[in-house]
């Protein structure tokens, strides 16, 4: 991936265009948060169920933490220890937290200064791809920019519900993915 790559996929969310970009786990299809009509035509190109919660991606930790307000210390420091990594964090106020761990290749999307609301490049049902070629043809020529980021490890994130960690220390799996149980336990208990 190279930055003019990153800035032109920049450029489509800030339009209000639609990308399909690699992940640290799959590909994802995405717009921006606050764009009504981009939503309607990512999820009418991929069949969800617009009222079906979606995450919020950011590439930067530090974008990710400041649009949480409702987060408090203790759980901002669980994000701190579980971000950016293979996880959607599910913080009070029902906002679901993404940020990728972006290595290699796809090191320079790690720069990208948008947010996105994202979801998975597979049609409602299907499984989520793991390469470019996996995601339906439907979606790709519903994007305005299709980012090829090659083979990715293809399982999803795995999702915690944070919104209790505050007062209790409480959390839920609500999705077992990349990131094992364990180390999962390992992070939050720190």
């Amino acid at each position: 991936m190279t930055p003019e790559e990153v800035r032109e996929f920049e450029r489509c969310i800030r339009g209000g265009g639609i990308a399909v970009f690699p992940t640290d786990t799959v590909y994802g299809i995405g717009c921006r948060p606050d764009d009504e009509a981009a939503l309607a035509r990512m999820y009418a190109a991929k069949g969800r169920d617009p009222e079906k919660p979606s995450a919020v991606m950011w590439f930067r930790l530090e974008q990710a933490l400041d649009s949480a307000p409702e987060a408090g210390p203790r759980t901002r420091a669980a994000l701190e220890r579980l971000l950016p990594g293979p996880v959607l964090a599910v913080v009070p106020g029902g906002l679901g937290i993404r940020v990728p761990l972006l290595e290699g290749e796809l090191a320079p999307l790690a720069e990208a200064g948008v947010a996105v609301i994202q979801t998975s490049a597979n049609l409602t049902g299907e499984p989520p791809p793991r390469r470019l070629v996996d995601v339906p043809a439907r979606l790709r020529e519903a994007a305005d920019v299709v980012l090829d980021g090659g083979e990715l490890a293809g399982t999803p994130s795995t999702v915690v519900d944070l919104t209790g960690y505050e007062d209790s220390g409480r959390w839920d799996v609500l999705r077992l993915g990349a990131l094992p149980e364990e180390a999962l336990i390992e992070r939050l208990r720190s």
